[in-house]
């Protein structure tokens, strides 16, 4: 099903195929079940693309997360952002460093990959993805300087089906960490 929900061309193109490989054959030989069975895999088509919009797979739940979250900072809602966090030591530090900067963007640029990790339990994925943020420092020393991070972060899902962050580790977007990189 997760194939079904995150690749619907691959699997429409597939199953265009089948039917029109049935309808060449009905041409072919002239048999009606070749005919009808054609077309029930043309109709399946639709079907497809329909299936696959209803439903929301893992990542694309994490996705969402992201982007709500790269929301919540960008808003400078602090509360907001921190709700997506669900290990103690990773909302602490979040919640140390949040309230020091005053956002006006929060942009993901780019998730460059999605992992999820298999037979972990509970669920878990890491993500890699790169960010940039116009910041403030409240202190003043930093005015609307745009910043270019890449963010690590990874998620669990929670007994409530609900997709966390447990660790989080953002740094430049070339190289190892610097001064401002973090890490738990």
């Amino acid at each position: 099903m997760q194939v079904l929900a995150e690749q619907p061309l691959l699997i429409s193109l597939m199953v265009g195929l089948i039917g029109g490989a049935l309808l060449y054959g009905w041409t072919q030989t002239g048999k009606r079940a070749a005919a009808i069975l054609g077309l029930v895999f043309l109709l399946l088509v639709p079907a497809v693309w329909i299936i696959s919009s209803m439903m929301v797979t893992d990542r694309e739940q994490i996705e969402a997360i992201i982007y709500q979250a790269a929301a919540a900072v960008e808003a400078n809602d602090h509360e907001a952002a921190l709700q997506y966090i669900a290990d103690p030591q990773a909302k602490a530090q979040a919640a140390q460093e949040l309230p020091n900067y005053i956002f006006s963007l929060a942009r993901v640029n780019r998730i460059r990959s999605i992992v999820m990790i298999e037979g972990s339990y509970p669920p878990q994925a890491d993500v890699d993805m790169s960010v940039k943020v116009d910041v403030s420092s409240k202190r003043g020393g930093i005015r609307d300087m745009r910043v270019p991070r890449r963010l690590l972060l990874q998620f669990e899902k929670g007994s409530d089906d609900q997709w966390k962050i447990v660790k989080y580790e953002h740094m430049p977007i070339a190289g190892g960490p610097d001064q401002f990189s973090t890490g738990n």
